[in-house]
């Protein structure tokens, strides 16, 4: 008997005496809780979204539309970055004027060959503001989840507002759980018991945020440290 046929026969078991028409777990349990705390309009919550980025050590930035390009070529400049994952679906005007090596995402891609590239550009699922937190569903425009995990520096932009919302609950109602999910809330970090902080364990060691509101305008060149 294999592994797999000795956990499934104990489940089997442990269920023995569920009554055939018992209310699933989905329904059984209640959904009443907030959907996030507090009120607030979009404007509060975008900047909650950025204020708790920074607070994770995300390097936040934001532009409009037409200026993303020219914002990520700066990014990856300064970082020094001579080549960068593109994940398929990308939109092919982010990195246009960069000069970076442009690495496609692809499946025969070993760990050691993405450790040598040296940054990541990707889209996202959606931000949630009260955690400051990014999640990634592996969508054509943020590739195999691999790839955000081994390089060192991760640009990720987020669509203002519309991939915004308030509270985790909020964000599960737009993610489909199925797909590979990856939250990510500050570069990858970690501290021993003396909490001496350890970035780049198991990802990332910079993170930067790109928040683009599709509107034309005047940019909020702000920028949270």
């Amino acid at each position: 008997m294999s592994s797999r046929e000795r956990i499934l026969g104990r489940v089997r078991r442990a269920l023995a005496d569920v009554p055939a028409d018992e209310a699933p777990y989905e329904r059984a349990v209640a959904r009443d809780y907030a959907r996030e705390h507090g009120r607030r309009d979009v404007a509060a919550t975008v900047e909650l979204l950025a204020e708790n980025l920074a607070d994770y050590r995300a390097l936040v930035h934001r532009c409009v539309e037409g200026e993303l390009p020219g914002l990520i070529a700066r990014l990856l400049a300064a970082h020094g970055s001579g080549s960068v994952v593109v994940p398929p679906g990308l939109p092919a005007g982010w990195l246009a004027g960069t000069g970076a090596r442009l690495v496609q995402d692809d499946a025969a891609s070993t760990a050691p060959e993405l450790d040598r590239v040296d940054s990541v550009v990707t889209g996202c699922a959606v931000a949630v503001a009260e955690t400051g937190t990014i999640v990634l569903d592996g969508s054509p425009d943020q590739g195999r989840r691999r790839i955000t995990l081994i390089p060192d520096h991760h640009i990720c932009v987020v669509r203002v507002p519309e991939q915004v919302v308030g509270g985790v609950p909020q964000a599960l109602g737009r993610l489909d759980p199925t797909r590979p999910l990856t939250w990510i809330s500050g570069p990858s970090a970690t501290s021993d018991i003396e909490l001496d902080r350890v970035e780049g364990v198991h990802g990332p060691r910079t993170l930067e945020v790109v928040l683009v509101d599709g509107e034309d305008g005047e940019p909020d060149a702000r920028t949270a440290p």
